[in-house]
């Protein structure tokens, strides 16, 4: 368990942050300037905070009140940063082992690394600069991953390539990881807790599911980052490229994007991207009408408006103008139809649970 509570002083800014972690990934969120790698720093031992106390499990880290401050290589923490750090004129094979506890295959084989080992790192591409960092991180048998902004420098087309890789990292991995980052679509994809901040203060820290489809999060978010997480079962693909799914609110079809029959999914679908019709249609090129209950309606002080849906055990999340919710009528307890276009979910938005 991960235990941070501390307060740090940068001129006229106060930066704070409390929040725990047992296991998996927690996304530490927010604007340039929030505060993000302050907290990575001071739990990496980068930063003396003024005042505070951090722990991993029954090591402390830092306690300001008995005066114990522990330096990062008495932490036993990995740490990958933005420009991964690789030692130029080692190997691949010999940066892995820069620590010198041996190359465990496991790893190896679930970053990929095993036909880059005799390569130099300015061989190698952006992603795999970054695979070989994860993986050197991880062979150092750390406590926890500290990540800040891995993916920051890689086009879309590198980032879309060592997702997969995160993910299963999350998923196989025992021990707490903390990511840093400002691109909700990594976020979503790959958090399993939230931790947003604002002006050096949290303002948030809960369940990326739970935070993601509350209305209360889009002048933090953005309101075209809203949506809902689901955890989705293929159950078949089609010869013309899309699949079926299963999940609470009845089977929906979406891209295969690669995904095959008894995979599991994570999916994010966005509020912008759902339609609301107040009885079933027939005739629409749409391949996913679901039958849903409305909620909650949140209006802001634009025209748009969110709607929390309750759909076969799910809670979606809708956008519509405050037009639409007049003219359809919808009050709290309101019947109607989810609608989802297939082509809607974006290769980013779809991920993949070990």
């Amino acid at each position: 368990m991960l235990s941070v509570d501390f307060t740090h002083q940068y001129g006229t800014k106060r930066i704070s942050a409390q929040f725990q972690l047992a296991q998996g990934v927690c996304a530490i969120y927010g604007p340039s300037g929030a505060g993000k790698s302050t907290i990575l720093n001071a739990v990496g031992g980068f930063l003396r905070p003024a005042s505070g106390r951090i722990t991993m499990n029954d090591r402390v880290f830092l306690d300001t009140q008995r005066g114990i401050f522990l330096p990062p290589h008495k932490r036993n923490l990995g740490v990958v940063f933005q420009d991964y750090r690789l030692f130029p004129h080692l190997t691949v094979a010999q940066n892995l082992d820069y620590a010198g506890k041996g190359l465990n295959r496991d790893i190896i084989d679930m970053l990929g690394l095993g036909s880059l080992l005799n390569r130099a790192p300015h061989s190698l591409s952006g992603g795999e600069q970054a695979r070989v960092a994860l993986g050197r991180a991880l062979l150092c048998k750390p406590n926890a991953l500290l990540l800040d902004e891995p993916l920051a420098a890689l086009d879309a087309g590198r980032r879309a390539e060592i997702l997969p890789y995160l993910e299963a990292l999350r998923d196989h991995s025992p021990i707490p990881i903390l990511y840093i980052s400002h691109a909700m679509d990594e976020v979503a994809r790959l958090a399993d807790q939230i931790l947003v901040l604002r002006d050096g203060q949290m303002v948030a820290d809960g369940r990326s599911a739970n935070l993601l489809r509350d209305p209360a999060m889009a002048p933090y978010f953005g309101v075209r980052e809203m949506g809902a997480l689901v955890i989705a079962t293929v159950t078949e693909c089609h010869p013309d490229g899309l699949m079926s799914l299963n999940w609470g609110a009845g089977p929906v079809i979406l891209p295969q994007n690669g995904c095959k029959t008894g995979d599991r999914l994570r999916l994010r679908i966005l509020a912008h991207n759902i339609i609301l019709a107040k009885t079933p249609l027939t005739g629409l090129s749409a391949q996913n009408i679901l039958p849903a209950v409305v909620r909650k309606i949140d209006q802001g002080q634009g025209p748009g408006a969110l709607i929390t849906l309750h759909c076969g055990g799910t809670d979606l999340l809708a956008r519509v103008t405050t037009r639409a919710v007049d003219q359809l009528g919808l009050t709290v307890g309101s019947d109607c139809c989810a609608i989802i276009k297939a082509t809607t979910a974006a290769r980013g938005d779809v991920g993949k649970i070990a």
